[in-house]
């Protein structure tokens, strides 16, 4: 995958503005490496567990202790494939699609708030013996991670949150239109059909890329199917995924300050400065609320979806918090 030079200049700065702990590489390893598990390669790893929520999709790879990635939206397990790539030496790697969203097949009447998530990630670990797990979470999973953390803290080791919801910030300003054409069944149609259609939409300044990537530009065709595709491949999963993003609101996080603080997981903060749907005042507030936080590293210029782009720095991140 090609980095021009305008490119470069910016990684190599943004390499030194994070600190001379992280080398350049960390940065910019997403362009050499991330053509590294096509979306060909990722389905047929892909597993089903059923459960009373409906057949959940996920993958498992690695040996050891687990971690649970979880994704954002309109995003699946698929957001996590550099990260696993790098991490299953030291972990076994769980990742699943939330209810709603990517290949998980929801049962009929079935919930898929935050709530219901929660509630999905417990009983798929129990099917798989699992007691106890690392998170790994972002955007809308950030959600669901906090709140599995204040209902489950004793099955969970350590807590690492990139852009995300937080309690004084879910859901966040920029993303109320969506909550309102999801309710109103719009905005599966509106946005991600033609998306989907459109591949170049998707990567512009209107599109998922454009909203939510650092560079939107190095997102293949193959990925935007792969994750919008099955969202808007029939009447009902339109309304799944509406009701996925209609969910988000009221806040899922009320109240939950209290329960975190009470946590006694380490947790580290890895925040990227160029999103401008979540607050750049959260990293420091869950700093704040973590009693055991590892503090934050804060990512020059990155946007939403970086943990996509950037897998060798979340690799580090997290190797980094389960060795402490």
């Amino acid at each position: 995958m090609f980095i021009n030079r305008k490119q470069f200049v910016r990684l190599a700065a943004g390499a030194a503005a994070f600190g001379a702990t992280r080398s350049l590489f960390s940065l910019f390893a997403h362009a050499v490496h991330s053509a590294s598990l096509t979306a060909s390669d990722y389905r047929s790893t892909r597993r089903f567990t059923a459960t009373e929520f409906g057949r959940i999709a996920y993958i498992d790879r690695g040996k050891g202790k687990v971690a649970l990635f979880l994704h954002g939206l309109p995003l699946n397990s698929y957001q996590w494939r550099g990260v696993i790539a790098r991490v299953a030496k030291f972990r076994r790697c769980i990742a699943p699609d939330f209810l709603g969203l990517g290949y998980t097949e929801v049962n009929s009447g079935q919930s898929v708030t935050p709530a219901a998530q929660v509630a999905m990630l417990v009983a798929l670990l129990d099917r798989l013996s699992i007691k106890q797990v690392d998170l790994v979470a972002n955007d809308s999973g950030g959600a669901a991670a906090q709140l599995f953390l204040a209902r489950h803290p004793e099955r969970v080791r350590s807590i690492l949150l990139t852009n995300c919801d937080t309690e004084p910030d879910s859901p966040p300003t920029a993303v109320l239109p969506v909550i309102e054409l999801a309710r109103a069944g719009k905005f599966a149609d509106a946005w991600l059909d033609p998306w989907v259609a459109d591949k170049d939409l998707a990567r512009s300044p209107k599109g998922l890329g454009g909203i939510a990537y650092t560079y939107p530009d190095q997102i293949r065709d193959e990925t935007i199917d792969y994750y919008l595709r099955p969202l808007v491949s029939t009447p009902e999963r339109k309304a799944l995924t509406n009701a996925y993003a209609a969910g988000l609101a009221p806040n899922p996080l009320a109240g939950i300050e209290a329960a975190l603080k009470r946590c006694r997981v380490p947790a580290r903060i890895v925040w990227g400065t160029g999103d401008d749907i979540f607050s750049q005042a959260s990293p420091d507030y869950l700093d704040r609320i973590f009693t055991y936080s590892r503090g934050i590293a804060r990512v020059p210029g990155a946007k939403l979806f970086f943990p996509e782009e950037f897998p060798e720095l979340i690799a580090d991140e997290a190797l980094r918090l389960w060795n402490a």
